[in-house]
């Protein structure tokens, strides 16, 4: 497979580890004869998701390709489970390839947390495309209760041109964006509160992850009042049982400064 020789040297770094996930064989060899090209050095087959996911604590995927369906497989499944575990390869690019590209299979892929998108059969170039795109090009986190994974505003699949492909990234200025993170940590923490009762494990990490968040941007912009109430959410969120109860009124104290007409939202606006 033809790519360009920069490509492949900045590559190298993040996908010496590549697990792919196929209950189709050929198409498993194939997949992994084209990343040796790239420069995958460890590569590893699973056509299980459930072993597929046992796989992935032992050898830490640096990127991982899984086809959408199968007997023992459902490509949306293993994301969301992945995505929700412990495991430190949870933030690991995923790239789902399918011959079923429709409109609601890519939705689907985007909202379980897949970074890409690609359908078969696809070109070399194709999947040097997804590659670099996931490797990269930074994609912000999004750690919250009903969806954990690459900010869905950035996800793209160059199979489809409907409606719902994303428009052209708009530049923002820098304080731009730190108002933009702000408005969806708080927004955040709203709703894992509001959704606490659904998955209490995950709505206190999307809690901790959105107050280390809003403490980095306090720091940054200088903004006293965030500052402490966001140390009075991290003192909470160290006890020993992080109950909704417990949490509630630390929540409320950092989403009451971006209240309307408050200092904190006229800044943010």
């Amino acid at each position: 497979m033809f790519a360009d020789p920069k490509i492949i040297h900045k590559l190298e770094p993040h996908i010496r580890r590549v697990l792919i996930v196929d209950p189709n064989p050929s198409s498993a060899r194939l997949m992994g004869e084209l990343m040796k090209g790239l420069g995958a050095r460890d590569l590893y087959f699973e056509p299980d998701e459930r072993r597929a996911l046992d796989l992935c604590r032992e050898a830490d995927p640096h990127l991982i390709f899984i086809e959408r369906a199968g007997a023992r497989l459902d490509g949306e499944s293993f994301t969301r489970k992945l995505r929700r575990s412990q495991l430190v390869c949870r933030k690991a690019p995923v790239i789902m390839v399918t011959a079923d590209a429709t409109a609601s299979t890519i939705k689907g892929a985007r909202d379980a947390g897949v970074h890409e998108f690609m359908r078969k059969p696809f070109t070399g170039g194709d999947l040097v495309k997804r590659v670099a795109v996931v490797c990269l090009k930074s994609r912000s986190w999004v750690e919250a209760v009903g969806y954990v994974g690459p900010d869905r505003r950035r996800f793209n699949s160059g199979e489809y041109a409907g409606p719902r492909k994303r428009k052209a990234d708009t530049a923002l200025s820098k304080a731009d964006q730190q108002a933009e993170a702000m408005d969806q940590s708080v927004r955040i923490l709203r709703s894992a509160i509001a959704q606490f009762d659904n998955d209490p494990t995950q709505a206190v990490r999307a809690i901790r992850e959105q107050a280390e968040q809003l403490k980095r941007l306090a720091v940054t912009r200088g903004e006293a009042k965030l500052a402490v109430a966001v140390a009075g959410l991290e003192i909470a969120l160290t006890a020993s049982s992080c109950t909704r109860t417990a949490l509630t009124g630390p929540v409320k104290a950092v989403t009451d400064l971006f209240e309307p007409n408050s200092p904190l939202a006229v800044s943010a606006a």
